[in-house]
């Protein structure tokens, strides 16, 4: 009978690894879009196919990390013709870069249900450090992560050419991100 002394801390172990698991993302309720403006009109587009891994625990922040990897074919501007646009070499140039990525290096608390995320994303073969507010909710089973991050398009490769004239589409581009995960 002495087992018994052994059950409660190998089920406390248990329950511990399990909610250290990766949250699953439900693809359906998520969403990865670009916002920009073009000829001053702003423009919201979206990424149709992403995958994204969240391994993330309330209690240990620190130590969470997630990975977003976008297919750039699947952005969705709108129109067929603008869609096989911006599939091109001056833009996203999708037969030489077909996804881009972002890897986190850091997750810090900024705040009840406040994230300050941080680390590299990579666009068309360019990588950059960048740092980002995440809101976070909980909805039941449900963990919803939001957040917007702003970069320069230039920087990234993205409108070369006779594109690169930022009074057309605007150099400012806001990624913006819903993550919903099921606990």
């Amino acid at each position: 009978m002495k087992h018994h002394y052994l059950l409660g801390p190998l089920a406390l172990v248990a329950a511990l690894q399990a909610n250290a698991a990766p949250l699953k993302i439900d693809p359906a309720q998520s969403s990865v879009s670009v916002v920009f403006k073009q000829v001053s009109v702003p423009v919201e587009a979206k990424f149709r196919r992403f995958d994204a891994m969240l391994d993330f625990d309330a209690a240990k922040i620190s130590t969470s990390k997630a990975q977003i990897t976008i297919d750039t074919g699947s952005l969705d501007v709108g129109e067929p013709e603008s869609n096989k646009e911006v599939a091109k070499k001056e833009w996203f140039n999708v037969a030489q870069f077909p996804k881009a990525s972002f890897v986190t290096s850091s997750i810090k608390e900024n705040g009840p249900g406040k994230l300050l995320v941080s680390g590299a994303l990579s666009i068309k073969g360019k990588t950059a450090q960048v740092s980002f507010p995440v809101t976070t909710t909980v909805q039941g089973k449900r963990q919803v992560f939001n957040g917007a991050l702003p970069i320069r398009r230039t920087a990234f490769g993205i409108g070369e050419g006779d594109w690169s004239d930022t009074t057309i589409v605007a150099d400012q581009v806001t990624i913006k991100f819903q993550l919903v995960a099921v606990k």
